[in-house]
C-alpha cells in the first residue's frame, strides 16, 4: 500500500493498527486523497488472511472534524463545467457518483468481513464520525475535549456518508431527527448513553480496549445486517412509526420555516431509508445529499460559515508584518454586565484579568458575576470545580488604577459618555504607560473622537463586544483615523485568544453590526405603527430566518437605550437623520409607560416572574391606526425585514466602513443573526442579483418610503451585473 496520510501497523496477534495522522496539518480532514487511502486500507485488511481486523485512531490530538468543505465546492463547481460540456443528464451522473464516493467506501468498510473498531481520542466530528459509525464497535476517550457529532446541518448539508441511516438504527427515530437537526457536539458519556459509542475509557486505554474487543471475537457485521436486526422505533408503517412522523415534520416546518432545504432532507432520507434494505438506503441517502450539494444555501453558508469564518479566525485581517503579541495580562476598565463578560472570556483562555470599578464593592460585584457563570457550567457538567478556581484566580478586582501595571491591553466598558470614557482612559493610560494597547467597548460612540482623550492615539482601538459577551461569538475591531497596525494585530491576537471571530471596520457611527440592527428593529417599529398586529410582526420576521423577532430583540437591548441612541442621533445630525415615527412610539413607551425592556421585566412583551414572556395587550392603544390581518402581504414583509439589513451593508461597504464581503456576510450572521440560510447580508444581494435587488428595493420604496432606496454603488453593481465578492474579494485579500 501507498500511505501518505496513514501508518499501517500489525501486530503479532494480526490486528491492524491504522493511525490517521496527516503531515502538515493541526487537525485530520477527509480528502480525495485520504479516501483513496483508507479504500486501500479496506481492500488490504479484508483480502489478508493473516489479519483478523483493524483498530482506526489518530496520531493527532483530535480524531478529525470531518470533511474539507472545499472539496465539495469543488465537486459543485466541477458539476458545472461537465454540465457545459457533457449535459445535464450525464454531469448528473457523475455528480452523484462522485457525492456518494465516500458513502461506498464506509459501506465497503462495513461489509468487508473483517471487524473494524474505532478508537476516538477526541474531536470526531462530520465525515470522521460517519467513519466510526461504520466500524462495528466504537470507543471514545473519557477526556474533556472529546466530542462526537454530526454537525453538517449548520452549514446547510446533512451526513451524506451514512449518517443518516446508521444514526437512525442505532436510536429511537425521533431522538436520530433531533440529533441530525441540532447538529450539536456530544460529550463522551451522552454519546455512550445514546447508543452511538460502545464505550468510554481513559484516553491511553482506547487502542488497547478496541484491539481487545476484535482479539475477543468481535464480529465484523453491523446489527443491521444481522437478519435479526429491528428498529428501534419500529417499522415507519406502524402505530408507533407513525407517532414519529407528523410531530417530525410540524417540529420541522417550525423551526426552519421551510428556509433550509439540508433539513428537509433528512427527514425524507430517514423516513424513505428506513423502509428499504442499507445499501437501497444508503443510495437514496446519496441522492439527497448530491440534491442538497446543488443548492444555493448550501453554497452559501459553506463559503461563509465554513471558508471565511475559517479564513477570519486564522488572521485574515491581521497585518503580517506585526510579531505575535504575547499577553498575558489584560485590564478591564467598568465591572458591569459587558465589563465582567470579559474578564470572564478572559480568564477563561488563560489569561489574567485585572477587574478595575469605581470602589471594591462594584469590582467584586463583577467577579460575582464571572463565579455565577463558571459555576453554571460546572453544575452542567461543561466545567469542573478545579477549572471554576484556577478561573477566578484569575480576576483579579481592584478600584486602583495602578493595578493595571504591565497589562499588555487594556478593554474599557464603562458608562457610554464620553466625559466617563475620558476620565477613564486618562487613569488607565498613566498606569499602563504609552506602548500598552487600549480598547474601547463603544458600541454607538466613534472611536477617533474617543482616542483624542489618549496620550498614544495609535494605540487606541476599538474592541466592540456582544451581549452576553460569554455567549455570542462575534467581536467588532474598529480602527480609529490614527490606530496603528500594531494595535490591531493586538486586539486581532487576543480575539483569537478568547475563541471569537473578528471582523475590522472603520470608524462610523453605529460601526457596522448596529447599524444593520437598527434598521432591522425599526422596521419592526414601523409595522407596529402601520397597524400590523405585534404578533405577525414577530412571527414573520422569524419565518424570514431572523432567530428573535424585532420588537423581542428591542427589549434585549433596551428601549431606553434605543431612544437615547435615536436622541444622540437627533441632536448630532438633526431631526431628518432619525424617523420621528419611531422616536414618538419609543418616548411613549419609556417615558410615558416606564417600559425599558427585559431589564425592568416590561417592553414590547411583559416577562412575569413566573412563567413565559407575552406581547403586552397596551400595544394596540400606541397603534395609530390597525390593519386586516389576512391583508398583510408575508411575502412582503419578509422582504422588508431582510432588505433593510442588507441595503445598510451595502452602505457600509459605499462608505468604506467594511472592505472585505467575507466579514460582512460572517458578522452578519453570528452577530445579529442575519438568515443564515442565505450566507449572509451580502450573499443575500449577491444570490438574488444586484439587478434583481435594485428592482426589489425600487418596488418597496415606492410603498414605504426613501429608506428602501438602493445606494449607487448597488444601481451601479447592477449595470455591470457584478457581486460584492467579485468586485471586493480579492482586493481584500491583496490588501490583507
Amino acid at each position: 500500500m501507498n500511505l501518505i496520510n496513514f501508518r499501517f501497523e500489525l501486530d503479532a496477534d494480526g490486528i491492524a493498527l491504522l493511525t490517521w495522522d496527516m503531515a502538515g496539518r493541526s487537525m485530520n480532514v477527509i480528502t480525495p486523497q485520504v479516501i483513496d487511502e483508507l479504500e486501500q486500507v479496506i481492500d488490504h485488511v479484508g483480502a489478508e488472511a493473516a489479519i483478523t481486523g483493524c483498530v482506526i485512531t489518530s496520531g493527532k490530538q483530535t480524531f478529525s472534524g470531518g470533511a474539507d468543505l472545499s472539496m465539495l465546492g469543488a465537486a459543485a463547481a466541477d458539476y458545472q463545467t461537465a454540465r457545459q460540456e457533457k449535459g445535464e443528464e450525464e454531469a448528473a451522473r457523475l455528480f452523484f457518483e462522485s457525492a456518494r464516493r465516500l458513502s461506498l467506501v464506509y459501506r465497503k468498510l462495513e461489509t468487508c468481513g473483517k471487524p473494524f473498531a474505532a478508537a476516538i481520542n477526541g474531536v470526531c466530528l462530520g465525515g470522521a464520525f460517519e467513519l466510526a459509525l461504520a466500524c462495528h464497535y466504537r470507543v471514545v476517550a473519557d477526556d474533556d475535549k472529546a466530542r462526537v457529532g454530526l454537525p453538517e446541518i449548520k452549514v446547510g448539508l446533512f451526513p451524506g456518508a451514512g449518517g443518516t441511516q446508521r444514526v437512525a438504527r442505532l436510536m429511537h427515530t425521533g431522538d436520530a431527527l433531533q440529533m441530525l437537526f441540532k447538529g450539536e457536539q456530544i460529550r463522551p458519556k451522552a454519546a455512550k448513553t445514546m447508543n452511538l459509542v460502545h464505550d468510554v475509557a481513559p484516553l491511553g486505554e482506547i487502542v488497547g480496549k478496541a484491539k481487545a474487543w476484535i482479539a475477543a471475537g468481535g464480529k465484523g457485521v453491523a446489527p443491521w445486517d444481522e437478519n435479526t436486526f429491528k428498529l428501534p422505533s419500529g417499522k415507519v408503517f406502524s402505530p408507533a412509526g407513525m407517532m414519529v412522523w407528523p410531530a417530525a415534520n410540524a417540529i420541522y416546518r417550525r423551526e426552519t420555516h421551510d428556509n433550509y432545504p439540508a433539513a428537509k432532507a433528512i427527514l425524507h432520507a430517514v423516513y424513505e431509508g428506513l423502509q428499504l434494505p442499507m445499501d437501497l438506503a444508503l443510495r437514496v441517502e446519496a441522492r439527497w445529499f448530491a440534491k442538497i450539494l446543488r443548492s444555493p444555501e448550501a453554497a452559501a453558508m459553506i463559503r461563509t460559515l465554513f471558508v471565511s469564518m475559517g479564513e477570519l479566525n486564522k488572521g485574515a485581517r491581521r497585518p503580517a508584518h506585526v510579531s505575535p503579541a504575547a499577553i498575558k495580562r489584560v485590564g478591564i476598565l467598568g465591572a458591569g454586565f459587558m465589563g465582567a463578560g470579559i474578564a470572564y472570556v478572559t480568564a477563561g483562555a488563560g489569561m489574567e484579568g485585572v477587574l478595575i470599578d469605581r470602589d471594591q464593592a462594584s469590582a467584586d460585584k463583577g467577579k460575582a458575576f464571572c463565579d455565577q457563570l463558571i459555576s453554571s457550567q460546572v453544575l452542567k457538567g461543561r466545567a469542573k470545580g478545579a477549572d471554576k478556581e484556577a478561573l477566578l484566580g484569575r480576576i483579579k478586582t481592584s478600584a486602583d488604577y495602578n493595578d493595571l501595571a504591565g497589562a499588555e491591553l487594556v478593554i474599557e466598558a464603562v458608562f457610554e459618555d464620553r466625559t466617563v470614557k475620558a476620565e477613564a482612559t486618562r487613569k488607565a493610560r498613566a498606569a499602563i504607560g504609552p506602548d500598552a494597547i487600549f480598547a474601547s467597548n463603544t458600541s454607538t460612540l466613534p472611536i477617533g473622537s474617543l482616542a483624542e482623550a489618549d496620550s498614544a492615539p495609535e494605540n487606541f482601538i476599538g474592541v466592540h463586544f456582544f451581549s452576553p459577551v460569554e455567549k455570542m461569538l462575534l467581536v467588532e475591531v474598529i480602527l480609529g483615523a490614527k490606530t496603528g497596525d500594531r494595535a490591531l494585530a493586538t486586539a486581532l491576537d487576543y480575539v483569537r485568544a478568547i475563541k471569537k471571530t473578528p471582523i475590522v471596520v472603520n470608524d462610523a457611527r453605529g460601526f457596522f453590526a448596529n447599524r444593520c440592527v437598527g434598521n432591522y428593529i425599526r422596521e419592526g417599529h414601523l409595522m407596529l405603527l402601520e397597524g400590523a398586529p405585534p404578533a405577525m410582526i414577530e412571527n414573520i420576521a422569524k419565518m424570514a430566518g431572523m432567530p428573535v423577532g424585532p420588537l423581542a430583540l428591542n427589549d434585549e437591548v433596551g428601549l431606553d437605550l434605543a431612544l437615547k441612541i435615536l436622541e444622540a442621533t437627533k441632536q448630532d445630525l438633526g431631526g431628518a437623520a432619525i424617523d420621528l415615527n419611531q422616536e414618538r412610539l419609543l418616548k411613549g413607551l419609556v417615558v410615558e409607560h416606564g417600559r425599558l425592556g427585559r431589564k425592568n421585566g416590561k417592553g414590547f412583551y411583559d416577562y412575569p416572574s413566573q412563567g413565559a414572556k407575552s406581547l403586552w395587550p397596551g400595544l394596540a392603544a400606541l397603534q395609530p391606526t390597525k390593519c386586516d390581518p389576512d391583508a398583510i402581504d408575508i411575502a412582503e414583509f419578509k422582504h422588508r425585514f431582510l432588505v433593510v439589513q442588507a441595503l445598510e451593508a451595502a452602505r457600509a461597504i459605499e462608505e468604506g466602513v467594511v472592505t472585505d464581503p467575507r466579514e460582512a456576510d460572517v458578522g452578519s450572521i453570528i452577530g445579529f443573526g442575519f438568515a443564515p440560510f442565505t450566507g449572509g447580508v451580502l450573499s443575500y444581494i449577491d444570490g438574488m442579483g444586484a439587478a434583481n435587488f435594485v428592482v426589489l428595493c425600487d418596488r418597496l420604496r415606492q410603498t414605504y418610503g426613501e429608506r428602501f432606496s438602493p445606494p449607487q454603488i448597488l444601481i451601479d453593481m447592477a449595470k455591470a451585473h457584478e457581486t460584492f465578492y467579485g468586485r471586493f474579494l480579492d482586493e481584500a485579500r491583496r490588501v490583507a
